[in-house]
């Protein structure tokens, strides 16, 4: 058994952690001041860095060693701090690494230390004083009269503060244990393992950004925000006609009667017959609200200084399915690019082109909302390979409910809009118009999960032009045409019932398994990932039984009490499948074509530019299931599409 070094840092920067901790340390400012460290079940030593202590030589040794696992929560952040104090080239071997974090949310539990004790209930807390420690010793304080003008607290400025952040680092490592040893028992898979390290991996590789773009695109929101703000004071006479309440209280007083000012209420307004003034400052109003430029800015601030930005996906950061979540820009969720002449855009931007693009374009502020994918560029010499898969969703969840006739679309290669249009409505599939095929899309991505006429709202069928009144009869088309799918929302709620009643675990089809013992309730997943409910219980009555589970509540983020259901659980398991589809790829992928970034269900690999059609082809050759089957998912067709490009976009 490997000997175990578990650690914990407090560290001092001039960069805001919120930009990410690869930025963090890209800084000469950048210091460790606290390194509390244990070796197995060893009482936990502390060195103070900032007090002149010095690593010990065996640690410092051990911290390169592979032969000792290195523990922390959020290993991530100790890894990368130490690689910089360490002074050694790249980012320490991440394969040594253990992240109790990535454990707790495998398992379902909150992603905080402190949360994670808590609902652990264990005898070993995270020190509550540490947010104030931190913000008085970890970033720069304000100069002012009674500190003596100093931009940074050192420990001689205050002993008593010092010595309780000492031990607010020690008692880290200690609740760091605690709950690495209450989780022991509980595995992760090695091809979680695997990808654990593979992202890490990535992350450190990062992606590079195109500056120049990002920093003029600032510079000229700001003078632009700025002149729409002139304009609407010069109309309304107020001090600040960005501010709501002002702005609502002069309307009012024009004699337009209202009770809100948001964005659908004011483009209602809009569409009815203004004043000229009013209709202006709506104008105004209007384009104000999309003047946004906080993705370009966490661009600027958070690429480091080699142009590359690190660290935009968590692995984990869905703890639900398992799924990346996006971190720093929010990859996953970035505007589409819907113009086809989004290169030229790029060049006329740069080049700062900007009275003729407000000439010839009804809104720049789109343009730069739709050019924020391609601020990720390939080097010189390289170039991006994009692939995804495409309609995974309904693959996977056709796949598991046995739905033939979506998987013989997928396999003869059909378009499942129009196949799903043709079934509902009874309709040739060659005479299958714009709008039907629209019908059978809203209806495919919306409606697989139980939802009703709120899903396809949701999914914005009527902004397609679906009138609302048709809804319940889609609804009820789409589900007659996939009855093998409705059928799955009552076998997977059922069998959850049973599970976590009886504690016997149910076998379901495509190796599926419903499980539990004390503590969670378990979806086993046919790669043998594990969906994890922790402190599962039912509830209800009059025939209805509800599931519960303690959980994060994605909206608010917090912790507690949360319902599930047959659809929802199905919803859990088709995009963990979906997810753990995209993983496999990864991973055969990764080895010849390194990935820099992937988002969903799509991979973006940076490729010699010369032989970039091949490696597309190798990419996509891994991905097509039925060229490179997945061991555990017979008879799911994946396939996937993809295209070169020297910049992120959607082709």
């Amino acid at each position: 058994m490997k000997k175990k070094l578990s650690v914990d840092i407090e560290t001092y920067s001039d960069i805001e952690i919120t930009k990410g901790v690869y930025r963090y340390v890209d800084t000469p400012n950048f210091e460790i001041l606290l390194f509390a460290y244990a070796y197995d079940d060893n009482p936990v030593e502390i060195i103070d860095l900032a007090c002149g202590e010095t690593l010990p030589q065996e640690v410092i040794d051990d911290l390169q060693n592979n032969s000792i696992e290195k523990h922390a929560y959020n290993a991530q952040f100790e890894r990368i701090c130490l690689s910089k104090y360490l002074g050694i080239q790249g980012y320490l071997d991440p394969s040594q690494w253990h992240c109790t974090m990535v454990k707790a949310m495998y398992l379902g539990l909150p992603g905080k230390l402190g949360e994670v004790a808590k609902a652990l209930n264990l005898e070993e807390q995270k020190d509550t004083a540490g947010t104030l420690l931190i913000k008085y010793f970890s970033v720069p304080c304000k100069p002012s009269k009674t500190n003596g003008q100093r931009t940074r607290n050192l420990p001689h400025h205050d002993f008593n503060k010092w010595d309780l952040f000492v031990s607010y680092c020690k008692q880290d490592v200690v609740t760091e244990r605690a709950i690495s040893k209450c989780l022991e028992f509980y595995f992760i898979t090695e091809t979680e393992r695997s990808l654990y390290i593979m992202d890490q991996k990535i992350n450190d590789r990062g992606i590079e950004v195109d500056l120049e773009l990002a920093n003029t695109i600032i510079n000229f929101n700001n003078e632009y925000v700025e002149k729409l703000n002139d304009r609407a004071q010069e109309i309304t006479g107020l001090d600040n006609p960005n501010s709501i309440a002002q702005l609502k209280d002069w309307l009012i007083d024009e004699g337009l009667e209202l009770d809100s000012l948001t964005k659908a209420k004011v483009a209602e307004l809009l569409e009815s017959n203004l004043d000229d003034h009013i209709q202006e400052v709506l104008e105004l109003r209007q384009d104000m609200s999309k003047t946004s430029v906080k993705k370009y800015e966490m661009l600027q601030t958070a690429t480091c200084s080699d142009s590359r930005i690190r660290g935009v996906l968590q692995f984990m950061g869905a703890n639900r399915t398992g799924r990346w979540a996006g971190r720093l820009v929010q990859v996953q969720n970035l505007p589409q690019n819907k113009y086809e002449e989004i290169d030229a855009l790029r060049g006329l931007v740069k080049s700062q082109e900007f009275d003729y693009l407000m000439d010839a374009y009804p809104s720049i502020t789109n343009i730069f909302s739709q050019l924020i994918r391609t601020s990720f560029v390939a080097p010189e010499g390289k170039t991006f390979a994009i692939a995804d898969y495409s309609a995974i969703e309904a693959r996977v969840i056709a796949w598991l409910a046995d739905e033939t006739w979506v998987i013989d679309v997928f396999a003869n290669e059909g378009d499942i809009y129009k196949a799903t249009a043709s079934k509902m409505f009874d309709v040739p599939i060659e005479n299958i118009d714009k709008q039907l095929r629209a019908k059978g899309k809203v209806a495919t991505l919306a409606l697989g999960y139980q939802g009703s006429t709120g899903a396809l709202e949701a999914m914005g069928a009527l902004k397609m032009g679906i009138h609302q009144d048709e809804l319940p009869g889609i609804v009820k088309a789409w589900r007659k045409t996939n009855k093998n799918i409705v059928k799955l929302w009552r076998i997977y709620n059922d069998a959850a019932i049973q599970v976590i009643k009886t504690g016997n675990p149910i076998q379901l089809k495509h190796g599926i398994k419903f499980l539990r013992d004390d503590d969670f309730f378990y979806i086993e997943l046919p790669s043998g990932r594990r969906l994890s409910y922790f402190k599962p219980s039912l509830s209800g009555s009059d025939g209805y039984t509800k599931i519960k589970y303690q959980g994060v509540e994605q909206a608010k983020k917090t912790w507690g009490s949360k319902d599930t259901y047959g659809g929802k659980l199905v919803e859990n398991v088709v995009q963990a499948i979906a997810r753990d589809c995209l993983a496999e790829a990864m991973l055969l992928v990764n080895i010849q074509h390194p990935i820099v970034m992937h988002v969903h269900d799509e991979l973006i690999a940076e490729v010699e530019e010369l032989v970039s059609n091949q490696k597309l082809d190798q990419i996509k050759r891994l991905m097509n299931t039925r060229i490179t089957p997945i061991p555990w998912a017979s008879g799911l067709y994946l396939k996937a599409e993809g295209y070169c490009s020297k910049f992120y976009k959607k082709d």
